[in-house]
């Protein structure tokens, strides 16, 4: 983080009072019961009877960093913008746009690489990680296979967040320090030109739980160990059966029905915990006690998750089966976040001297 003395910055700190909430989602992927749980409900919770601005949008200049085929990236898009309007998410109460349909940001990303230091780069995890990787294998570079993508990375998450001066972001904790950095560069810009940004603030909510996936880790794309949220696009098989299908595969240990078990060494139980009440919670702590058979403690998992879920998979195949309805809520996102973006990329632009040498007539 800079350290600079300019009393200006000090009215540029994210406000307890007006929050402006900003969120993006990378469209990589099949959307799972750990992006529902992990992001989606809790970033639709936190807006509804909320007076806070909120800023949601599809990150496709981040997802084309690390997925090069254009297909995932095009299908993805798709998806997920049907996924977060299906789970809740509404357009008119929220500005959700697709990041390449504000112009703006990757022009702002660029004059904030050009006031970034590339020391501040070097410390970013992402790329540390890569390096570390390629120093560990015989003659090759340390930077062998790594883009300038990579590299800039949060300069670019960082013009995300500052073109609309975003107050707070909810990340991750492996992401915060990406909004430290976003405060870093806007610090600079800040004390080098005119105080025109606001430091962002990172929400992370501890309280949100990591779920489990099929096989005993984390539950992630990298480890194919997903439960789909609505399931892989296949009119030979439902969305329902296919997430009935993926919890049936959960892995339990040999215990026989009618022998206890402990809930807090089943992943059964975990992602039971991130649906069920503190009473249904208690309830089915007393029925692995009890010795529930692995085959029943799933079968009320589903009905748990379901219940939750299914409401959603009408609006979901509606929107998936119109790509034109999407495609207009998302130029409508885009033209309310241009309306910001013009007018704040337009200061920029002036505060670093690119502005018309005279008013012609």
């Amino acid at each position: 983080m800079s350290n600079n003395s300019n009393p200006d910055n000090q009215a540029s700190e994210a406000s307890t009072e007006a929050k402006r909430i900003l969120t993006g989602i990378k469209p990589t992927g099949i959307p799972h019961l750990g992006n529902y749980v992990g992001a989606i409900r809790p970033a639709i919770k936190s807006i509804q009877n909320s007076e806070h601005e909120a800023f949601f949008f599809l990150a496709d200049y981040h997802g084309i960093i690390g997925c090069y085929d254009p297909a995932v990236i095009h299908e993805s898009t798709k998806v997920i913008a049907a996924t977060w309007i299906a789970c809740g998410l509404d357009p008119e109460r929220v500005t959700f746009y697709r990041q390449s349909d504000v112009p703006e940001i990757p022009e702002l990303a660029w004059i904030l690489n050009c006031s970034c230091a590339k020391g501040l780069m070097n410390r970013a995890h992402a790329y540390k990680a890569a390096v570390d990787i390629n120093t560990e294998k015989a003659d090759v570079d340390p930077d062998q296979g790594i883009t300038m993508g990579l590299f800039g990375y949060p300069v670019l998450m960082a013009a995300d967040i500052l073109m609309f001066n975003a107050t707070h972001v909810p990340v991750g904790r492996d992401q915060v320090q990406h909004i430290e950095m976003a405060r870093d560069i806007a610090g600079t810009f800040n004390h080098r030109y005119k105080t025109l940004f606001t430091l962002p603030s990172a929400v992370v909510d501890e309280d949100i739980p990591l779920l489990t996936g099929l096989d005993g880790r984390k539950m992630s794309k990298s480890y194919s160990n997903t439960i789909p949220l609505f399931g892989e696009p296949n009119p030979q098989i439902s969305s329902e059966k296919q997430m009935h299908k993926a919890i049936m595969k959960i892995v339990t240990n040999s215990q026989l029905p009618d022998e206890p078990k402990d809930p807090d060494d089943s992943a059964l139980f975990e992602i039971y915990k991130a649906f069920a009440t503190p009473a249904e919670i208690a309830d089915m702590r007393a029925q692995y006690a009890a010795g529930i058979g692995w085959g029943d403690a799933k079968q009320v998992l589903f009905d748990k998750i379901n219940d939750e879920i299914a409401p959603f998979r009408a609006r979901y195949e509606e929107l998936m089966a119109n790509p034109k309805e999407l495609e207009e809520i998302l130029q409508m996102g885009a033209n309310k976040a241009r309306r910001h973006s013009r007018k704040q990329l337009d200061k920029a632009r002036r505060a670093i001297g690119i502005r018309p040498l005279a008013k012609l007539k």
